[in-house]
């Protein structure tokens, strides 16, 4: 899935603001990024089931090859 965030502005001044695609306590950082480009402070926060997922790293190990094709 795409990071985003999800931003609404009610007509009261209110703001609502809901990560989408990142997995566990990552998503917390950008409620301070937010809170600076809104000009904000949080009030209340729930967490998404996303919040308590893990995120899977692919780790990619280079290989060497010999003079003879064969990975060492």
């Amino acid at each position: 899935m795409t990071k985003r965030v999800k931003i609404q502005v009610f007509p009261d001044g209110r703001i609502q603001a809901e990560v989408q695609g990142v997995k566990g306590k990552k998503c917390t950082d950008y409620i301070h990024i937010l809170e600076e480009l809104l000009q904000a402070k949080t009030v209340d926060s729930n967490y998404t089931a996303e919040y308590y997922e893990n995120e899977i790293l692919q780790v990619e190990t280079p290989q060497e090859i010999n003079m003879e094709g064969k990975v060492k």
